[in-house]
């Protein structure tokens, strides 16, 4: 049975600031750890991206440090990307905002003196990105002295990707007596060396999550023409509302996003290269439904979490199955289905075919051009040789 927020123990004014934003029942790994981590406990959460996990850690942090000195950072948030560390801020904000409290994201690639200028201004709890809060660190514009609130979020993602020696700088630095409040997507290996070295006797809370299978999707794979293949992206993308196309190298996608865009289709490329303000405008639009697709690489798509993509469009076929797996799971998300397609060129077919073999796909490559009236709708047809 659902729980309400006031029934976990929620104030009632950020109650009141969830229900503004529609939002009044727990999720999941909600009802499980907010009790917990209002009672000051140390929690330690497993929980997937899109699990409602934000406002598990968010909420006791917030509701925490409503009594907390003003002006000075009493909760901190670890989070591996720029992305993430926006999208954290802009959800947390009116909770805060509800309490009296001041938010501020912090992470490289923006502007240094204007996040030095937040700072100063005063703030109590700050969403930060390990390498950027290092740096504010030693340049003394952060005082660690009065932070009695960490999280440590995606720790599995700040594992991958070589954050974890940073982090634990920056927790090693905090000498009050704090709550540590852990969530990851897997708690093996260097995470459980995190918790066990970091965390008080935590509680643990699971939340099983259905992997994302190939039997949610319907998967088409064309074999299609390399003079040919924007057109065909177009032709896809025209007839749903989000699209998000993958290509393996930046190059690669800035290349295909020009095309697109002399094909008259409103679409983004979103990669490493791209400044922090570009990326974050092209995110904004796609989730707005004001662009119809972002052309990605898979290192940039980990910051990229919209509900609703009609089509996932795999430009370049995937190294592997994990990665076609990962990349197609974004039609997928919160229980729902989507439709994912592979281009496969003359020469691709064969690594193709190895893919659908590990993916248990037996699924005909069928070849189509950009004029082909299947590709207004994907799922209306059967492939057949």
């Amino acid at each position: 049975m659902s729980q309400t927020f006031a029934e976990l123990g929620v104030d009632s004014a950020i109650v009141k600031a969830l229900k503004a934003k529609g939002i009044e029942e727990a999720f999941p790994i909600q009802a499980l750890t907010i009790a917990d981590a209002l009672s000051g406990r140390d929690v330690c959460g497993k929980a997937k991206t899109g699990s409602g996990k934000t406002l598990a850690f968010g909420i006791p942090a917030v509701q925490q440090l409503a009594d907390a000195n003003r002006g000075q950072i009493g909760g901190l948030i670890l989070v591996p990307t720029r992305e993430l560390a926006t999208q954290v801020t802009a959800e947390l904000a009116p909770l805060a905002k509800a309490v009296g409290l001041t938010t501020v994201a912090i992470y490289g690639g923006a502007d240094i003196e204007k996040q030095i200028a937040a700072i100063e201004r005063g703030v109590e709890l700050v969403v930060a990105t390990p390498g950027r809060m290092i740096d504010l660190i030693d340049r003394g514009v952060v005082d660690l002295q009065k932070v009695a609130h960490v999280i440590i979020d995606e720790a599995d993602r700040m594992a991958d990707m070589g954050f974890l020696p940073q982090v634990e700088w920056i927790l090693r630095r905090i000498e009050i007596e704090h709550q540590t409040l852990l969530f990851s997507a897997t708690l093996d290996g260097a995470i459980d060396g995190l918790v066990t070295r970091y965390q008080n006797d935590p509680i643990r809370h699971e939340v099983e999550e259905a992997e994302v299978t190939v039997e949610q999707m319907v998967h088409r794979f064309i074999a299609v023409h390399d003079m040919d293949r924007a057109k065909v992206v177009a032709a896809i993308v025209e007839s749903v509302t989000r699209t998000l196309v993958f290509c393996n190298t930046k190059r690669a996608c800035d290349r295909l996003a020009a095309d697109l865009d002399r094909l008259g289709v409103a679409g983004q490329a979103i990669h490493g290269d791209l400044r922090q303000r570009q990326r974050e405008k092209a995110l904004a639009q796609f989730s707005k439904g004001d662009i119809q697709t972002l052309v990605a690489t898979d290192v940039a798509a980990r910051g990229i979490h919209v509900d609703d993509v009609d089509v996932v469009i795999h430009f370049d076929p995937p190294d592997d199955h994990k990665t076609y797996l990962h990349r197609s799971g974004r039609t997928a998300r919160a229980g729902g289905s989507g439709v994912v397609v592979t281009f496969v060129l003359w020469n691709q077919e064969l690594d193709v075919k190895r893919l659908q073999k590990r993916l248990a796909l037996d699924i005909p490559i069928v070849e189509m051009f950009s004029n082909d009236q299947r590709l207004d709708d994907l799922v209306g047809w059967e492939p057949t040789v």
